[in-house]
This record gives structure tokens, C-alpha cells and sequence, in this order.
């Protein structure tokens, strides 16, 4: 039992850490979405490790829904800009993706664990119930460390899309005037704005109470 728990532990920080890593020197863009998919699923099995089934199951069912929608944003943008992966070659794709981008950034905020957007509840959970556990100042250190490797990459990665100056790759046409490109984008949007409260009324009956010191509380936000 522990020596597996403690095993689990080991390799799901690992993943974590070194998906994060490498997230934020690749250029792909599908690749940092594939990387930062890694990433949440050594989070979720961190959480089995310590014990937290059904909190894992929770984090799965919301990080399912705004991967999803992250993935169909970059398949749209990757369209639109003339069918190349790279984001050097993008930038400055907010003018022509208004909506993608407003999407895509919501994707990214609740990957992230933003206050009230979908990601919030389950990581913030996992993360405030792990503060709980005796594992010891490294593991924890290395967990806020890859909570704000998952900020860097996901800013880095709105930031070279669609702030920066344009890269110079093709020609990019405007594809937002689709529906068949657009609705499931939007939908997905919603659920990602809703489906944190909602499925944990449904997955929790009863409240869960966390004691914390101030700093530890404030240590998840801050990260």
C-alpha cells in the first residue's frame, strides 16, 4: 500500500514536473496541448496517490471538457493560418480570431485554476487536500513549483498566438464566419465556465472542510 502510494507519488510529481518542462521550450502547437494534457494527468495521479479517488475522477471529467475545447481552438487556428503548427509563424491572432481567442484563453485560465472557472474546483481541491497530508516540505514545494509551470507555458503560449507581433507564416484566412467551426468551440466555452460547480454538487454530497495555514491557503492562488 504505502510503498506503492509513495511510488505513485514519485512518478506522478515527475511527470508533472518534467511535462512542464518541456512544454515550455516547444514550439508545436498541438504538442504543448499534448504536453499539458501529460501534465494534468500526473496531477490526477498525484491525487490517487494520496488517496483522493474520487477528486482524480472529478479533475478528469472537468479537465476533459476544456482540453477538449483547447483542442478544437488550436484546430481552428491551425486552419485559419494557413495549416502550420508552429506558433513562431503566428502572432497578433487576436484580430482575426476574436472568438477563438476569447475561447482559447478561457480554456486556458481554467487550466490554469482560476477562481470559479471549471479548473478551479478540482485542482484547487486536490491541491488544498494535499497541503493536508504529512508528505513533507519537498513534495510539496515540487507541486506549486508544477502549478506554476502550467501558468508559464499556457501565458507563454497565448502571448506567441495572439499577442505578439505576426510571425510572417501564410496567408490566414478568416474561418470564424463557419459554424461548423464555431458552435462546438462556443459550446464547449459554456461547459467550461459552468461545469466546475456542477459537477461537484453532483460528484460531492457534503462540503469538503479544509484547515490550512494562511500561507499554504494563499500558496495555490499565488502560484
Amino acid at each position: 500500500g504505502s510503498t506503492c502510494s509513495a511510488l505513485l507519488l514519485f512518478i506522478s510529481i515527475m511527470t508533472m514536473f518534467m511535462s512542464g518542462v518541456v512544454a515550455i521550450f516547444e514550439y508545436d502547437l498541438k504538442k504543448i496541448i499534448a504536453l499539458s494534457t501529460l501534465s494534468q494527468l500526473g496531477m490526477m495521479m498525484f491525487s490517487i496517490s494520496l488517496g483522493l479517488y474520487e477528486l482524480a475522477f472529478f479533475h478528469l471529467l472537468t479537465h476533459a471538457l476544456f482540453k477538449a475545447l483547447l483542442f478544437l481552438c488550436a484546430g481552428v487556428l491551425i486552419h485559419g493560418a494557413g495549416n502550420t503548427q508552429d506558433i513562431r509563424s503566428f502572432g497578433g491572432l487576436s484580430l482575426n480570431f476574436p472568438l477563438v481567442t476569447v475561447c482559447m484563453n478561457l480554456a486556458n485560465l481554467s487550466l490554469c485554476g482560476v477562481p470559479f472557472l471549471a479548473g478551479f474546483y478540482s485542482k484547487d481541491l486536490i491541491v488544498e487536500l494535499a497541503c493536508q497530508y504529512s508528505w513533507g516540505i519537498f513534495v510539496l514545494l515540487m507541486m506549486f513549483i508544477c502549478l506554476s509551470l502550467t501558468v508559464l507555458y499556457s501565458v507563454r503560449l497565448t502571448y506567441l498566438s495572439f499577442v505578439g507581433s505576426y510571425g510572417g507564416g501564410t496567408s490566414i484566412s478568416v474561418c470564424e464566419s463557419d459554424y461548423s467551426l464555431v458552435g462546438p468551440v462556443v459550446i464547449l466555452s459554456f461547459t467550461s465556465l459552468v461545469s466546475g460547480p456542477i459537477l461537484s454538487w453532483l460528484n460531492f454530497p457534503a462540503p469538503v472542510l479544509i484547515f490550512l495555514p494562511a500561507f499554504l491557503k494563499w500558496g495555490a492562488l499565488f502560484f
